[in-house]
């Protein structure tokens, strides 16, 4: 029993959540202009360690969601999603928390044994409030550069060091004692193996920025270092691949003459990483023809863009790829001179496609045009891009449902998989006229998430089109005032 008189045992969810809420209420309303600066410093401390040891908290939360399946209930799948939409997340929140989970947690072993965190010392001083969830991450993140051949009382003690200098420690400072230790424990860099290269390999695509730009972060091989070098080389070097510079060499180009590059270099005035960014954009665009990679979901590995006719005729707006990717209509109309993408424009009705009831599997065309229509998977919330969807009755193929247009919709395959008849299945109709979202697809989540049986389409993919109408309306209320 606290000092509240309230413990987890002896009393239900609404009284915990009026505890938390009234103790913060207090904090926000109270005045604190009697309080000393050393008060003020000292409460900051003592909050700090509160919010740190609610924060520890939500890893016992995450294990009991999963010991009850709820992340698997939901539709959901998996427990970052759950997380996401349950708790409205950002993708990268919900993913340390559940990292944090897999290495402060205890679980529950098939033979009924708990089973210690990964990382014992940093779980002991998250759950106290010394250390907070930064300092956990970055813990992590040297724990697991550490080398497979490392002996388990080094690995002990490097947790223990990045835990005591985490107690009065930044965060940030972290990956430099990481390295410290790394440099002591492998002076000669014997012990890192190609396995624990393999191990880390991997290159992200991150989120693209509210500009288009998206960042790229990884690790590469020693093998894709060599042979990216050998090609910035020739296709980085001053003056080659230049899309500033129409008379800049290419990638295809053939022979070179010394004195075409020479002139080329001496117009170039890129940094080395946009040299870089341009050589890779040259060799993967014109040198590579993405149709011999076969078939895809039903289509060719080719870029497909879809815009529409309003967008296209006014040179304004995004045209939209099968992974989700927004490029300018400027942008789109440029890369279809060079590598001849797929491209759908649409109409204010969109594309009407049939088939005759002898074929059950959406061909070719359809599946362009569901690309271009629902742009990812339909089941709300889901944030799968079209090129990770299969079509999808909306009526099922086995009760008389049409391979038209009309009644194929993108799922991807997780979510493809939550629609059967059982009490648990989800359901997919066609929105009514009558409704806002006619002829789209909605879903019908299990009772025992909506009772109401409700159908929700998903807006996700189609943000874009909610502001560009906003924008548009703006605009002739803006022409109409100033007339």
């Amino acid at each position: 029993m606290n000092s509240m008189g309230v413990t987890l045992d002896d009393c239900g969810i609404a009284e915990l959540a009026a505890a938390v809420s009234t103790l913060s209420e207090s904090m926000q309303n109270g005045k604190m202009s009697a309080f000393s600066d050393e008060d003020i410093v000292t409460l900051m401390q003592k909050i700090e360690t509160c919010k740190r040891q609610l924060a520890a908290l939500d890893t016992r939360l995450i294990i009991e969601a999963g010991e009850r399946s709820l992340h698997s209930r939901s539709g959901a799948g998996k427990m970052v999603p759950f997380l996401r939409h349950t708790l409205g997340l950002s993708r990268y929140d919900a993913s340390v928390r559940v990292k944090i989970t897999h290495h402060c947690g205890e679980f529950v072993q098939q033979t009924g044994h708990v089973a210690p965190p990964v990382l014992p010392v940093a779980a002991e001083a998250f759950a106290a409030g010394e250390i907070s969830r930064d300092h956990v991450r970055h813990i992590m993140d040297v724990m697991n550069h550490l080398p497979v051949d490392v002996p388990a009382e080094a690995r002990a003690e490097a947790e223990q060091i990045l835990v005591d200098y985490s107690r009065n420690g930044w965060p940030d400072d972290l990956l430099k004692i990481g390295r410290d230790i790394l440099a002591r424990l492998d002076p000669d860099g014997k012990v890192v193996s190609d396995a624990d290269r393999r191990r880390r390999r991997g290159i992200t695509l991150c989120r693209p920025g509210v500009d288009g730009m998206t960042r790229i972060e990884g690790w590469i091989t020693p093998e894709l270092r060599a042979c990216l070098d050998a090609v910035f080389a020739k296709l980085a070097r001053p003056g080659m691949c230049n899309v500033e510079d129409p008379e800049s060499p290419s990638a295809t180009g053939g022979f070179i003459a010394d004195s075409v590059l020479d002139a080329a270099a001496r117009r170039d005035r890129r940094d080395a990483g946009q040299r870089t960014h341009d050589a890779l954009l040259a060799l993967v665009r014109p040198g590579v023809n993405m149709r011999t990679l076969g078939m895809h979901r039903g289509l060719p590995v080719e870029v497909v863009l879809t815009m529409s006719l309003t967008d296209l005729e006014n040179g304004t707006g995004v045209a939209t790829t099968a992974s989700g990717t927004q490029i300018s209509i400027n942008e789109a109309l440029k890369m279809a001179e060079g590598t001849r993408p797929v491209i759908a424009v649409l109409d204010g009705d969109g594309m009407p496609l049939y088939l005759r009831r002898s074929r059950r599997t959406a061909n070719r065309a359809q599946r362009f045009a569901l690309l271009a229509r629902d742009k990812g998977c339909t089941r709300p919330g889901c944030e799968q891009p079209a090129n990770m969807c299969a079509a999808h009755h909306v009526n099922d193929w086995a009760k008389g449902g049409p391979t038209d247009i009309t009644n194929l919709t993108l799922a991807c395959d997780h979510c493809h998989a939550l629609i059967n008849d059982g009490q648990d299945g989800w359901k997919t109709v066609v929105m009514g006229k009558d409704s806002p979202h006619a002829g789209r697809t909605g879903w019908i989540a299990p009772k025992s998430l909506d009772p109401t049986g409700t159908p929700r389409v998903n807006d996700r993919h189609h943000v874009g089109q909610a502001i560009a109408a906003a924008v548009d309306s703006s605009c002739r209320m803006w022409r109409s005032r100033a007339a």
